[in-house]
This record gives structure tokens, C-alpha cells and sequence, in this order.
């Protein structure tokens, strides 16, 4: 007689319990970027809605933001970091390939022994986590569940390049995810199109740069030379606009509705609609596809903060309940889209 296997207790509903952030103080107007790009205050403020970005000093690194965000998302959710069943960090910035920014997180925030493992959606990545958190919380597997949205993507920066670089801000966005006794979070819409993997890329990879190393390496008198072209190699991101804001507008509006349909409700029952902190005209045309009443808070943390792919969703729901308290506990549209290319979507209970 083959042996039953012990099943966890599920948990029937999950919710976000909490948001936490961390913005750096550097606030970066577009005036001193307009003239390493040929360009103008005038000029981006149109094509994005961008005002200033926020970018971090030297010193202050991936796992510092994430740290800030989690420990205020923690404070808020009422809970300790021993309690958690599990650590999430979505970034594509961390510097090293291994080991993990979440383990790293887990312990400075003292939630170890707890599973931590990292993202890599770049700016859906949030909307993977809170799958995942979902999931976990649900299944039993976990009461709580962080997840944290971070990048430093002033690291990847060519001042030089249009197509992105003025675009991109760092930060860090936290929630907390946990059991719940009503529906707080929707089944997610998640999906990828990798045929369009190089539409948002890095000029080069890293094995590039240990070629780099290795010349120089067999051949000292080269340094000089070894180092310039490092720096030429340093991987920096490139995006092809135009194909990108196609992709944005007409077919990530249809996975927003879809998880719309999901959550068995309409734009209508929206307090807020959250999306993807890419480009204003982006949002304000996918306003315009959904049908997104005039009563619904559309998040517009991009003027401020700029692009800070993983981290936007969760700043910009940050920014909305600071703003409008009110909102707390009613329904929110969030979907994150890009590199990938990738996409996730939920309905949530705003904590």
C-alpha cells in the first residue's frame, strides 16, 4: 500500500498587507541631461512626461534601497522579519550573477532561514513576485511573503544614448504579502514574447568584458588599452522605442482587461489603475484603451522618479495611497511590461 504524503494547510485568500519605498535624494532634472543627448527640457517632457528621475550616490547600492523599502514595508505590515516564509527581490542591476540579492536581503533583515531567490523580469518583475507571493501564501507554503521591486540602473547608463538613458531612474518598492480571510489579490495575467528578446537589451555581455580581462592579462604592456576598452564594453541599455510602444499600448492593453476579466470586474470598479511607471503617453493611452473612468487615481509617479523598471509599480502605489489614504483597502489595476519581453497583471486590494 503506497504511503499518503502529509498536505499543508492552504491558506484560501491572499492581499498585500503593506507598502514600503526607498527614493534617492538625488533628484536629476532633465536640463542636465539635454545636453549629452542633443536635446531639451521641452523634448522630453513630451515624448515621456518626465520632469526629474531620481538617481543614487556612489555609495549607496542595490541591497541599501531594497533594505529601506523592506524594512518600512515590515514596519507597517506589524510583522517581523522572522516571520516571513519566503524573500522575493526582483532586479536585473544587482551586480553579482550569484549569489542571490534576496539571500543577501534575507540577512540583513534577519529573515533567515527563510527560502530567497531573485527576479529576473526586469520591469514586470514585481507583478512576478506578487504571483509568486500569492501562490506561496496560498498554497500554505508561507504566511508572509516579501516582495521587493529594486535597481540601480544608473549603473547601465550611457549619458550619451537616446533611446532610454534619460529615461531611467533608481529606487526600491516593498510589500509585504500575506494570508487574508477575503480575495486581495487576482488571478495573475503573466506571459513573455521572447521572439522580441532584443527590443530592450544591454549593448554587450559580460563575457565581452573578460575577453577584455584576459588580453590583458597575457599582455601587461596593454592595460591602458585593456582598460579603454572595458569602459567602451561596459553594458549599457538600449531599447527600440517605437516597436516598444506599440507592444505597450496595444497589446498590454488587452492582458490589463484581460486581468480585468480575471478578476470578474470592470474598469469601472477601479479606485486605481497602477501600470508600469514606462513612459507617460504610454499610460495615457492605455487609459484611453481600457476606459479608465475619470474618478480612478491613474499613478503618475514617472514624472518625478522617472523609469526605475522593477521598483515603479510598487513607488507609484507608494506614492498613490500617500497621497490619497482614502484609497487604502479598495481595488487597484497594476501591470508591469517590459524587457523580454515580458508582462504580469493583477487586481489588488490596496493595502
Amino acid at each position: 500500500m503506497t504511503a499518503t504524503l502529509k498536505q499543508l494547510k492552504a491558506n484560501e485568500y491572499s492581499r498585500i498587507l503593506s507598502v514600503g519605498a526607498f527614493r534617492p535624494s538625488n533628484l536629476v532634472p532633465n536640463d542636465d541631461l539635454v545636453e549629452a543627448i542633443d536635446s531639451s527640457d521641452e523634448w522630453i517632457r513630451q515624448r515621456t512626461g518626465i520632469i526629474t528621475r531620481m538617481r543614487a550616490d556612489v555609495e549607496t547600492s542595490v541591497l541599501d534601497m531594497a533594505e529601506g523599502a523592506a524594512r518600512e514595508a515590515l514596519e507597517k505590515a506589524g510583522i517581523e522579519a522572522s516571520q516571513l516564509g519566503a524573500v522575493i527581490v526582483s532586479t536585473v542591476t544587482f551586480p553579482f550573477a550569484t549569489p542571490s540579492a534576496a539571500a543577501a536581503l534575507a540577512g540583513r533583515l534577519g529573515a533567515s532561514p527563510a527560502p530567497a531567490f531573485d527576479i529576473s523580469a526586469a520591469c514586470a518583475g514585481y507583478c512576478y513576485g506578487v504571483a509568486q507571493a500569492d501562490s506561496l501564501v496560498r498554497s500554505g507554503m508561507a504566511d508572509y511573503v516579501l516582495v521587493v521591486g529594486v535597481e540601480k540602473l544608473s549603473d547601465f547608463i550611457d549619458n550619451t544614448e537616446r533611446s532610454i538613458s534619460f529615461l531611467l531612474g533608481d529606487g526600491a518598492g516593498a510589500v509585504v504579502v500575506g494570508k487574508s480571510d477575503f480575495a486581495g489579490i487576482s488571478p495573475s495575467v503573466w506571459g513573455s514574447d521572447g521572439t522580441k528578446w532584443d527590443t530592450i537589451s544591454m549593448t554587450h555581455s559580460m563575457i565581452d568584458l573578460r575577453a577584455i580581462a584576459l588580453e590583458a592579462e597575457s599582455n601587461p604592456g596593454e592595460k591602458a588599452i585593456a582598460a579603454e576598452g572595458t569602459e567602451k564594453l561596459w553594458p549599457t541599455l538600449r531599447q527600440d522605442g517605437p516597436t516598444v510602444f506599440r507592444w505597450a499600448v496595444w497589446e498590454m492593453a488587452k492582458m490589463a482587461k484581460k486581468a480585468l476579466e480575471e478578476a470578474g470586474i470592470t474598469s469601472a470598479d477601479l479606485a486605481a489603475f497602477i501600470p508600469h511607471q514606462a513612459n507617460m503617453r504610454i499610460i495615457d493611452e492605455m487609459v484611453k484603451q481600457l476606459k479608465i473612468p475619470e474618478t480612478v487615481v491613474v499613478a503618475r509617479d514617472i514624472a518625478e522618479s522617472g523609469n526605475t523598471s522593477a521598483a515603479s509599480i510598487p513607488l507609484a502605489m507608494h506614492r498613490v495611497l500617500k497621497e490619497h489614504p482614502e484609497l487604502s483597502g479598495k481595488l487597484a489595476l497594476q501591470i508591469g511590461f517590459g524587457a523580454g519581453l515580458v508582462f504580469g497583471a493583477q487586481v489588488v486590494v490596496l493595502p
